[in-house]
C-alpha cells in the first residue's frame, strides 16, 4: 500500500505518523474480514476478535435425575461432539417430545452437561408443530412456561414446566466484551449480510463469561431468515439500553 505523502516541509519522513497510518489500515482490514465492529477502536490496537455465529437447533437439556428415568437406572450422557464453547457436549442421546393431543417431534438431541432442571428449547415452528404456546425466555427462566412430555427408550418424564423459545444471546469473555464496549446483561445487534438479503437482529443478551468464546447464538428460523449459511459478512454492535428491556 501506499502511504500519504507527508506534510512536513524539512524533507524528514514522519516516521512514527506513517506506522500509525499502517496500523489503522491493517485494524481496518481484519475489521471488515471479520465482520467486527469495536465501539471505540484504536489504531494501535490490532487484536479483532472472532466472531462466530452458530444455529441452535432444537435440543434438551436435562437432569440426572431425568436422564436415569429416560434411558436407565445409572446411566449417563454420553458425549458424542462437543460443542464450541469447552465443557458442553451433544450427547449420543435422544429423547421423543410429546405435547398436547400427541403431536411429536422424535430424536431431539440432548446437550450436556445435566443442569438443576430440565429444559426444552425449540425454535417457534416447533412449538407450532407440537401445539405448544411457547414464549421466549432467556435459558434458565423457566418460572411459569408451558410443559410437555419426554420418551425415551427407558421410560417416560412429564414436564410441568421447562418449555421454552430461546432468545438469542452472545457468549462472550471480558476481553472481547471491552473491544466492543458492553458488559453483562446488556444488549447488542447482530447484522448478517448474504446475497439474497440482509437482515439485522436486535436485543441479543450479552452473557459473559471468563471462560467463554464469542459466539452469538439464533435459532433455525433465526438462522434461515437470515440465510446464514451464505453470509458473506457478520457484525456485532452495542445497542443502545432502552426501557424496553425492562421485562427481560
Amino acid at each position: 500500500m501506499n502511504a500519504p505523502a507527508s506534510n512536513n516541509h524539512s524533507g524528514n519522513i514522519d516516521q512514527s505518523r506513517i506506522e500509525a497510518l499502517v496500523r489503522s489500515a491493517i485494524a481496518n482490514a481484519m475489521g471488515v474480514a471479520t465482520g467486527a465492529s469495536p465501539s471505540d477502536a484504536s489504531s494501535s490496537n490490532l487484536y479483532v476478535p472472532k466472531l462466530v455465529v452458530s444455529i441452535s437447533a432444537r435440543h434438551i437439556h436435562l437432569t440426572d435425575e431425568h436422564v436415569e428415568k429416560l434411558f436407565g437406572k445409572g446411566k449417563k450422557l454420553t458425549p458424542e461432539k462437543d460443542l464450541y464453547q469447552d465443557g458442553f457436549f451433544a450427547a449420543a442421546e435422544t429423547v421423543m417430545i410429546v405435547g398436547p393431543r400427541r403431536r411429536m417431534i422424535p430424536n431431539v438431541r440432548v446437550l450436556g452437561p445435566t443442569r438443576k432442571a430440565s429444559q426444552v428449547e425449540l425454535a417457534f415452528t416447533d412449538t407450532i408443530s407440537l401445539g405448544i404456546d411457547a414464549p421466549v425466555r432467556h435459558s434458565g427462566d423457566i418460572q411459569g412456561t408451558p410443559g410437555c412430555v419426554l420418551v425415551g427408550p427407558a421410560g417416560a418424564v412429564e414436564l410441568h414446566e421447562g418449555v421454552i423459545r430461546a432468545a438469542r444471546h452472545v457468549h462472550i469473555n471480558p476481553r472481547d466484551s471491552a473491544y466492543y464496549g458492553v458488559k453483562n446483561g446488556e444488549f447488542v445487534s447482530l447484522k448478517v449480510k448474504s446475497p439474497q438479503c440482509a437482515v439485522t437482529f436486535e436485543d441479543l443478551l450479552v452473557r459473559l463469561d471468563p471462560n467463554a468464546k464469542l459466539e452469538v447464538h439464533i435459532d433455525t428460523d433465526e438462522g434461515n431468515a437470515c440465510d446464514l449459511d451464505h453470509a458473506t459478512s457478520i457484525e456485532l454492535k452495542r445497542q443502545e439500553p432502552c426501557k424496553c428491556h425492562d421485562h427481560h
